[in-house]
């Protein structure tokens, strides 16, 4: 890049091509006032505070909106310059509401954010004289004008034109709107309309009728507005807040860390007043830029919600482990009663020695969770290895993306993605497949539709309709369970119509004929009718992948939880390679990660057939070499599944290896695994059941001893996103009462089972666990040492300290034996439960944009739970009306394995004989109803698809205990 030689204040220095004066000067720690600029925004230039002198110009410069060229002179400290900017800065604070005419001072309450900031840095005072001219002009109501919005008044020629008075809109639970405090910067319109792409908020009428408005003039509450906040974080004066800061915006202090919810990895920063999280700012991360969705904004609070655990619970003796009193989450007291610390440890872990003493090293087994930190997954598994003898320890991506695993490490050699999420702004095509970003990875989503504002073509390939549809280029809304069948069809086209990448196939590829083979039989004429999509349309599609410069492939639930869901992921891993695209930029194989630590809890071993970094335990070396690092005697056979452990706790007591007692850190199996019911009853028939946790959960109401945990927010460690990118979190909170990290209860744990383990204090323990995991990871994070998470994110493969991690991987060669990608001919595998006339509709489930998970989180949180207080069942219109029930009335919806009563929602992207229900609610749990039959190979629940049967009518639930109603919490935060 060319420099470009210039002055600055009378200094010579240098500028990049394309640089903004503002650029510039913000780099040589010149400061120039700016009210509608925003780093990463596109400049407006609308405010002219930013205003500098450029020698030979007669009119003074935005230096937001010009670039640098050679030879300027440029004065942002001239008199002349400073007296605009300042006049700019005095005339709109004079114009807004609560201001005096005094200078605000440096112990200000910053009542109007930004512009309060740079008047208190410039020293701008408002004069008296300008002050009188503002209250005459807020004197008068305003009037409305012949449209119905808003106006000012000018009643006589050379009168002041009065400005428009708003009265307050709260009618948001998140956030509050004073348009008497807006400048009209238009920064909150870039915000939803340019970066994240939402299109909610609009500048409306001219003039002095000008104004901010949401989508037809609506109350912000009752438009579309998805409450992501970027508007808020975008608003220099408060016209726009959350609700927790009006009055003040001062907090105590801030806290960077890492979003706690899915898996794109925000950063973030904590704002602590008080000793609590007051709000939460988007932090210039790799992943998300600034950027964050309704959860990693408002959610959370669930942090300081009432029904924290804090101190640790032994159930009473006599009182029997009854699933029934999930349904109605009563009062703990009832079933259990408070111990001191060593008491509950010296049982918890006493008892699982006892059990492993007598019925053998098979007889225990352990959840560990992915919504925690590297390390404490790390420390999880191996406690299970070493403590309880076998592999026995799995967690959530067993029921999430084990089956796109297997398939990735069969066919790739490695299970992690081959580009991060932001390489789409480099793709032509974008291929959305069996995942709904908008809802479950919301700032990926912007991603992808920014791209598309930019030239790229999506593909939304899904049976529903996401809201990621209307930004698509096509719609391939194919019928449940015919994702291979769409596939084979679209791998067919390729081959048969000469659009293959030859090259790539016979130097980067195996088992070319055998697939070319398969797919002969999957013409998209013979595959039409059985996926839904014209023949045509899957071949204008395969052709468009396949020609494409640069074609991604991003996935999710709806492609792996099936009992083909490593079918399906075979397929796109052909798919991909017989088109050469991967290993390049705006290419590649992305399945999205559903919660914040997934990627990192299987990397650290936290699964049964592998330790960690993906070493499979039945291998010699693998096992020699953790034997003599952890040196103990290790187990060399897999251990069970999530799954197969459930089936374990209630097989008979001849069996060896039937599971005995548990121990669960952080997971939910009472309201995440299929067919609850059974998995249920697996939990109450365990002898011991040890859980670890920050809330009582539906599975800590089944446990023999319950340890209270920290929340995210009370923790420092490492977690890894699913671009593989390891991320630092830091504690910005103390746990509540006699809760504990989870890191120490993991060890005192360890120390009770005979384990010898010596890690120092809390904060130092945490980098000397990562060191050791880091030993354990080599080569793959061998590069990225704690002093370089300190410093930021680094992105795995790093293989040395001075390696800058590799974002973009396959580029020469796949980790496999060979260095060949495998190709792997699938067919058509049904469903393993189809609808007939009892169950005649198909169910899908999954997540929705407001909760996250089991709910045990976003449903304490009061804002989310605000918003989505209340289970739903969506079906479309047709639907519905074949049932005779509108949106809002009771339905019911039956499986085999039992049945729900959900409100009725309309929703026209769900296709015709199914219906979607998210999971989040225990009373009405989804997985109630849901099929536990497994992937043979990624061991996975087909939890996208079974039969039900939906009736009219049934009686609602009462609302979950902790979410409480909208208008209470309005109420609290007006």
């Amino acid at each position: 890049m060319n420099a470009i030689k210039l002055e600055l204040n009378g200094r010579p220095v240098q500028a990049f091509e394309g640089e903004t004066l503002l650029e510039l000067a913000d780099r040589h720690g010149v400061a120039i006032p700016r009210l509608c600029h925003k780093p990463g925004y596109r400049p407006d230039g609308n405010c002219r505070a930013c205003v500098v002198e450029i020698d030979g110009e007669r009119v003074l410069a935005p230096s937001c909106c010009r670039t640098a060229a050679p030879g300027m002179k440029v004065l942002a400290d001239s008199p002349r310059a400073v007296k605009s900017q300042n006049m700019v800065l005095e005339m709109l604070l004079s114009d807004l509401p609560g201001q005096g005419y005094k200078w605000l001072g440096d112990d200000a309450t910053r009542p109007h954010g930004e512009l309060s900031d740079w008047a208190v840095r410039q020293r701008v005072q408002v004069r008296p004289a300008l002050a009188a001219i503002s209250r005459t002009r807020r004197a008068a109501p305003s009037v409305l004008d012949p449209l119905g919005g808003r106006a000012g008044h000018s009643p006589a020629q050379g009168a002041l034109t009065r400005r428009t008075q708003f009265a307050p809109d709260v009618s948001h639970p998140a956030m509050a709107v004073h348009l008497d405090a807006c400048i009209q910067c238009k920064r909150c319109v870039r915000a939803c309309r340019e970066e994240q792409v939402n299109d909610v908020i609009g500048y409306a009428f001219r003039g002095g009728r000008s104004e901010i408005v949401f989508d037809l003039h609506d109350p912000m509450g009752e438009s579309t507005c998805v409450a992501c906040g970027e508007c808020v974080q975008a608003c220099p004066t408060g016209a726009l807040m959350p609700k927790t800061h009006i009055g003040a915006q001062t907090v105590d202090r801030q806290v960077d860390s890492v979003c706690p919810f899915c898996g794109v990895g925000c950063q973030i920063t904590y704002n602590v007043k008080d000793e609590k999280i007051v709000s939460v700012d988007g932090r210039d991360g790799p992943a998300n830029h600034g950027r964050l969705c309704v959860k990693g904004r408002f959610g959370f609070d669930y942090a300081h919600h009432p029904q924290r655990l804090t101190r640790p619970l032994m159930r009473k003796p006599g009182v029997p482990k009854d699933p029934a009193l999930l349904s109605r989450q009563g009062d703990w007291r009832e079933v259990f009663r408070e111990a001191t610390w060593d008491e509950a440890l010296d049982f918890a872990a006493g008892r699982l020695k006892d059990l492993r003493a007598r019925h053998g090293d098979k007889a225990l087994a352990g959840f560990g969770s992915a919504k925690g930190s590297n390390e404490e997954a790390y420390l999880f598994q191996k406690l299970v290895r070493t403590g309880f003898g076998s592999n026995n320890v799995d967690h959530c991506t067993r029921l999430c993306h084990a089956s796109s695993v297997a398939a990735l490490l069969e066919g790739v050699g490695s299970g992690a993605v081959s580009n991060p999420v932001s390489d789409v702004e480099q793709a032509e095509l974008i291929l959305v497949i069996g995942a709904n970003p908008a809802a479950n990875h919301p700032v990926a989503a912007t991603w992808m539709k920014n791209a598309a504002r930019h030239g790229a073509k999506i593909v939304l390939a899904d049976p529903r309709v996401t809201d990621l549809g209307r930004h698509a280029w096509r719609v391939l809304q194919f019928r449940p369970d015919t994702d291979v069948a769409l596939l084979n069809a679209m791998i067919h086209t390729v081959i048969e119509e000469g659009l293959a990448d030859q090259t790539f196939i016979a130097q980067r590829t195996s088992n070319f004929e055998a697939l070319k083979q398969n797919v002969q039989g999957y013409s998209p004429e013979a595959m039409a009718p059985i996926c839904g999509i014209p023949a045509q349309t899957i071949r204008e599609v395969a052709r468009a992948f396949a020609t494409s410069k640069a074609s991604m492939i991003l996935w999710g639930m709806g492609i792996s939880q099936h009992v083909h869901g490593t079918d399906n992921a075979r397929c796109l891993i052909a798919l991909t390679s017989v088109t050469g695209q991967i290993g390049k930029p705006g290419s590649g194989l992305h399945p999205l990660r559903g919660q914040n630590n997934v990627q990192g809890a299987s990397d650290a071993g936290l699964i049964p057939m592998m330790y960690p970094n993906y070493q499979p335990v039945g291998n010699p070396q693998a096992h020699a070499w953790f034997e003599a690092f952890w040196q103990t005697r290790l187990d060399d056979q897999p251990g069970y599944t999530v799954v197969e452990i459930m089936h374990k706790c209630l097989a008979p007591d001849s069996d060896p290896h039937k599971i005995r007692g548990m121990y669960v850190e952080g997971e939910n199996p009472a309201m995440s695994d299929p067919d609850l019911n059974h998995a249920r009853l697996a939990l109450c028939a365990l002898e011991h059941l040890v859980v670890q946790d920050i809330f009582m959960t539906e599975t800590a109401w089944l446990a023999d001893v319950v340890l209270p945990a920290s929340a995210w927010p009370e923790k420092t460690g490492t977690v890894t996103n699913t671009d593989r990118m390891v991320q630092l979190g830091r504690r910005a909170l103390t746990p509540p009462g006699e809760a504990r990290a989870d890191l120490w209860i993991i060890q005192q744990m360890a120390a009770r089972l005979g384990l010898n383990w010596h890690y120092p204090g809390p904060e130092q323990g945490v980098a000397a666990v990562y060191e050791e995991m880091r030993q354990a990871m080599s080569p793959a994070i061998g590069g990225i040492t704690w002093e370089r998470l300190e410093r930021g994110a680094v992105t795995y493969p790093c293989l040395t300290p001075q390696d800058p991690g590799q974002p973009i991987v396959f580029s020469d060669r796949f980790p496999t034996a060979d260095g060949r990608v495998r190709l792997v001919p699938v067919d058509l595998i049904a469903a393993a439960e189809r609808p007939d006339a009892q169950y005649p509709l198909v169910l899908i489930t999954g997540r929705q944009l407001e909760h996250w998970h089991t709910g045990s989180m976003t449903r304490r949180s009061t804002v989310l739970g605000a918003i989505e207080p209340m289970p739903t069942a969506s079906m479309n219109a047709a639907e519905l009306q074949k049932l005779g029930v509108q949106p809002g009335d009771p339905i019911t919806v039956r499986s085999r394995r039992g049945s729900v009563v959900l409100s009725a929602r309309r929703d026209d992207g769900t296709p015709d004989g199914t219906v979607f229900i998210p999971f989040a609610y225990y009373e009405a749990a989804a997985n109630l109803l849901t099929n536990p039959t497994l992937d043979p190979f990624g061991k996975i629940p087909e939890f996208k698809y079974c039969a039900v049967a939906v009736s009219a009518g049934g009686t609602l639930a009462p609302v979950a205990g902790y979410a409480r109603s909208g208008a209470e919490i309005s109420e609290q935060a007006t």
